[in-house]
């Protein structure tokens, strides 16, 4: 009987440290958050001298599509974006669906899930960064109903509309990105305008309308948390309907939760992690970690649910005698 407490005892302190040195790698993830976004818009825009040069680069890179929302027009963006890839591949006359985006942006959504728009996105970067700016802020969890628009716009905009509405060649515009993308405009029409008298000369309404959707969105950043994200991102959509099945995702310890409510507090997605692991709106930013008095939340990477933990329950006087063997362990230290 002994040794098989003993066991038991032996198992949950493996447990206690495999579970402590989870939290150790999740508490880094999300503290060090924003040096990753930023390695990664610069990892994702590293050819920086065509800035000033005013063209773009057109090599091998190019072939290959990033995680996050970046344009391919960008001078020093290093490849394409999804969905611009996407859109001129069905607008074209010659295809219907494009296997290989597709195929390349579930690899994505299964492996990372929306973390990609969390750790890895510049735009969603660029909206964090104005929203820092410090002024009232404005909540966003009685708008929970403009969630839905994204997926409105990944199904009309993106996929729809560049394959029913054609020309007398039968191809289509990329319409997401011709007529709602804020980011073309930061990344694209702007640095290249700046250095290129002819492209100012050829600029007119529709940059114009552009435009006017990046000033509105900037401001909007500035008042709510990732406004773009939330509601227009039709790549934060296809993402999300992937969030369920992602390998990465969140885990909460239910033998350390206190129900403090401190995690949905925290949480400026209106996600809380207690009730939903996998969230469509979680962006697995790591807010809900750092809040979390009792290091109960953390990430997982694998199978299996969240909610669940993977301690097994031990009797009181085994909890007795782990916490005495741990204080005459730190003694000896």
């Amino acid at each position: 009987m002994w040794e098989l407490d003993k066991k038991k005892i032996e198992k949950k302190k493996r447990e206690k440290k495999r579970e402590k040195k989870r939290s150790g790698v999740s508490q880094s993830i999300s503290r060090f958050r924003s040096w990753i976004q930023a390695g990664a818009t610069l990892l994702t825009n590293i050819h920086l001298p065509n800035f000033l040069k005013g063209g773009i680069y057109q090599g091998k890179g190019k072939a290959v599509c990033v995680p996050g929302l970046n344009c391919y027009s960008c001078p020093a963006a290093s490849g394409a974006c999804p969905i611009g890839s996407f859109q001129a591949v069905v607008g074209s006359s010659k295809f219907r669906f494009s296997y290989y985006i597709t195929g390349f942006l579930i690899l994505l959504g299964v492996l990372l899930g929306r973390f990609i728009c969390g750790f890895l996105c510049p735009f969603g970067w660029f909206q964090e960064l104005l929203h820092k700016i410090p002024t009232r802020k404005i909540s966003t969890k009685k708008l929970k109903l403009l969630t839905y628009i994204k997926y409105v716009v990944l199904l009309v905009m993106v996929v729809l509309l560049p394959v029913l509405v054609t020309n007398d060649v039968g191809m289509g515009d990329p319409f997401f990105c011709k007529y709602l993308c804020p980011q073309g405009v930061l990344e694209g029409a702007i640095p290249l305008a700046a250095v290129n008298s002819g492209i100012r000369a050829a600029l007119g309404a529709l940059f114009s309308w552009k435009l006017g959707i990046l000033v509105v969105v900037a401001v909007l950043s500035v008042l709510f948390y990732r406004p773009f994200c939330k509601w227009l991102c039709p790549l934060g959509a296809f993402y999300a309907l992937l969030n369920k099945v992602s390998l990465l995702g969140m885990k909460v310890d239910k033998n350390k939760c206190v129900s403090c409510g401190k995690c949905a507090k925290a949480c400026k997605m209106d996600v809380d992690v207690t009730k939903s692991t996998d969230h469509t709106e979680c962006i697995r930013c790591g807010m809900c970690i750092r809040a979390c008095p009792t290091n109960a939340v953390s990430f997982r990477y694998g199978f299996g649910k969240g909610k669940e933990c993977g301690c097994h329950a031990v009797n009181p006087e085994d909890n007795k005698q782990i916490k005495q063997e741990e204080i005459s362990e730190n003694e000896k230290e």
